[in-house]
């Protein structure tokens, strides 16, 4: 057996290397942690516990994030040997039932802070610990009872797993539930729930504490839920024709280690397991003032929000949080070549840190590609000039970053796409397959009572839901001192007799002086929102600024009093805006799971804070509503939503009026010889 110093020895060799491996290479601030820098986090903090280290589990592994003057300093020193910020990893590990904040500097291979956490919440899920516990069941005499009871194969069972949520309870356990789903005769499991079977886990303990097999429920039929394309059978759907993309010059952007630059936008991007893409330091080239003017610091998803509308005993829990409970990185899946993204595509892998803290890899977990949809970026047609016709078209071609996670049964397709006007449009696709409850009903005028949800096939109700997504924007128009404006569009009555009108619109400003101001639901009153630099104006005197267009602006509809409405409160409006601060990075709080929601964007808000004129960060809540119908069965069709981020005002003028057509590609002529 190894004795305990010839470990500690081979510890230190391998910081040593972990070490050496870090340091040859100049990262950028902002740039994720490499496979060497997971590995040597998990050096340290297990030389830091050599008694318990195989007790220490890693929660999250991440990039600390520089302070946020301390980068802009560093970016506008202009010297060749300019020092960067101190590179930190901030750690979340579970030791003995307790869970601790690690810093650590990895410059110095030192941990600069340990503290053990004793509010409300648990951190996000590993992945190892969901897959211990949902194969709990499977040899649990209980659970193979009940499976035998409904006369169903045990081999065809397999589990997944359910956080809870928090309902009043003075203190909270670390439990997750599980819930199983039968596989024979069809790979999509979501739709053939083991209905009335719950199982409890504690997984500190990582045991079954509770177990209920309430009800027995006819398990809805495999027939027609298939989904995979080798297992279907005619008579087939229409065959869509395919489409070529040629780009002879190659692909009009770089990638320098994060950095991506394309068209006249320069952004940094990187990987988290918590967030899963994040846009830093997003520039845009002004042709007329002959720079790169920055317009987005930070950017990224913040929470994922997910209550569903069924309050009986075997469904009132499931109000998830995808981001602080499962993580969207986390849940990152790799992306399909020529199916997910298009032919042109360039991937990259991403890495986060497993349940003992070595670095795992996602293949393929972006792809980035230049899209060429036949949208038109600006056009005109003059037909009154005489004996003349002009004619301008420019085509849009936009430049898009996807990620694609898989949170249990539904896809999230998450979109960043940047437009050569300085629009960044940001979409989310939802599909994947519906969370189903199975019923004995087999048609809907059998139904006499509220089943919250819609008959979708035999014994299958699609349970009412919502989704809200919430982005976290710490916009720097031009600067980081930022105002909010909401420019409210009023209608005026024409009094004077000088018109033949009755009335008009005009607008009239008002800029948000605090953070209560700031509080909206857009469309309860029409106006236009901006983000404008205060400090600065365009030769005409306007501000310069950049306006949100909201797209899916669905809120919250549930009672304030309810309990995961408590926790997910920053889902009552659409816009907050809030002074920058660098701890307020997850809307849902940092340790979202049995949170108590006192750690929320909500709360935060209530402060009150100053935000005129101040470095400002806009959240954003992209909002759907679910009423399930039979097209989004046995597999949902993508359903889209989204925002833009505008210049408004930012540019003297139209700035993409000189931006030259893409190159014709002329291809040759082909003929099928017999």
């Amino acid at each position: 057996m190894t004795s305990s110093l010839e470990k500690l020895l081979f510890s230190f060799l391998i910081s040593i290397i972990s070490f050496s491996q870090v340091s040859c290479h100049q990262h950028h601030p902002l740039d994720p942690l490499t496979p060497s820098e997971f590995n040597l986090v998990r050096t340290i903090v297990e030389n830091s516990n050599p008694s318990s280290t195989h007790n220490i589990t890693f929660q999250y592994v991440g990039l600390d994030d520089p302070h946020k003057p301390t980068l802009l300093s560093w970016l506008s020193n202009s010297t060749t040997t300019k020092t960067p910020p101190p590179r930190r990893a901030f750690v979340i590990t579970r030791l003995e039932k307790q869970t601790h904040e690690i810093t650590i500097d990895l410059s110095t291979r030192s941990i600069v802070s340990d503290t053990i956490y004793h509010g409300h919440g648990y951190p996000m899920l590993t992945m190892g610990e969901q897959t211990n516990a949902s194969e709990l069941p499977l040899n649990y005499p209980p659970f193979v009872a009940s499976v035998s009871k409904r006369g169903l194969d045990l081999s065809d069972v397999v589990c997944s797993t359910f956080s809870v949520g928090w309902f009043g309870e003075e203190k909270s356990k670390r439990v997750l539930k599980i819930l199983c789903f039968y596989i024979d005769g069809t790979a999509n499991l979501y739709v053939r729930p083991l209905e009335g079977i719950s199982v409890v886990v504690d997984l500190d303990e990582m045991k079954i504490v509770e177990y209920y097999d309430r009800e027995l429920v006819p398990v809805p039929k495999a027939e027609g839920t298939e989904y995979r394309a080798s297992k279907q059978k005619p008579p087939f759907g229409p065959r869509l024709s395919g489409a070529a993309i040629m780009q002879p010059d190659g692909p009009g952007f770089t990638i320098d280690g994060h950095t991506v630059r394309w068209a006249n936008w320069d952004f940094h991007l990187s990987f988290d397991v918590q967030a899963g893409p994040i846009i830093s330091l997003a520039s845009i080239y002004d042709l007329e003032k002959h720079k790169f003017r920055r317009v987005l610091y930070r950017g990224y998803l913040s929470e994922l929000f997910v209550p569903y509308m069924d309050p009986t005993e075997d469904w009132y829990y499931k109000t998830f949080f995808d981001l602080g409970e499962f993580g969207i990185g986390q849940s990152a899946v790799p992306l399909k070549p020529m199916a997910d993204c298009p032919a042109n595509a360039v991937f990259m892998d991403g890495y986060y840190a497993g349940q003992d803290g070595k670095p795992v890899k996602v293949s393929n977990v972006f792809c980035i590609f230049e899209q060429h949809a036949g949208n038109i970026m600006w056009r005109h047609t003059e037909v009154e000039i005489p004996n003349e016709v002009i004619r301008e078209v420019r085509p849009e071609v936009s430049l898009v970053v996807r990620m694609v996670a898989t949170v249990g049964n539904y896809d999230y397709i998450l979109d960043w796409e940047f437009k050569p006007s300085g629009s960044i449009q940001v979409r989310v696709g939802l599909t994947g397959v519906l969370e189903v409850r199975g019923v004995t009903y087999t048609h809907k005028d059998q139904i006499k009572e509220d089943v919250y949800g819609t008959l979708l096939a035999d014994n299958t109700i699609g349970v009412y839901h919502d989704h809200f997504l919430t982005y976290h924007l710490d916009l720097d128009v031009d600067g980081d001192a930022n105002s909010f404006v909401k420019s409210n569009l009023v209608t005026k009555r024409a009094t004077d007799h000088s018109t033949p009108r009755k009335s008009y619109w005009t607008v009239v400003s008002e800029t948000a002086k605090t953070e209560s101001d700031a509080r909206i639901q857009p469309g309860s009153t029409p106006a236009d929102l901006l983000v404008v630099n205060p400090n600065k104006k365009t030769k005409v005197g306007n501000n310069i600024g950049y306006r949100l267009i909201p797209g899916s602006v669905s809120k919250s509809i549930l009672s304030d009093d309810d309990y995961p409405q408590i926790r997910g409160a920053f889902t009552k409006y659409n816009v907050w805006v809030t002074p920058y601060n660098k701890s307020e990075k997850w809307a849902g709080g940092l340790y979202t799971d049995r949170s108590h929601g006192d750690d929320t964007l909500a709360v935060w808000s209530l402060r009150d804070r100053e935000i005129e004129n101040k470095d400002i960060v806009l959240w954003y809540t992209v909002g759907f509503h679910h009423a399930p119908c039979q097209e989004d069965f046995p597999v949902m069709p993508t359903l889209s939503g989204g925002f833009e981020l505008r210049p408004t005002n930012f540019f003297e003028r139209n700035p993409v009026l000189k931006t030259m057509a893409p190159r014709r590609v002329h291809w040759p002529n082909c003929t099928t010889k017999p």
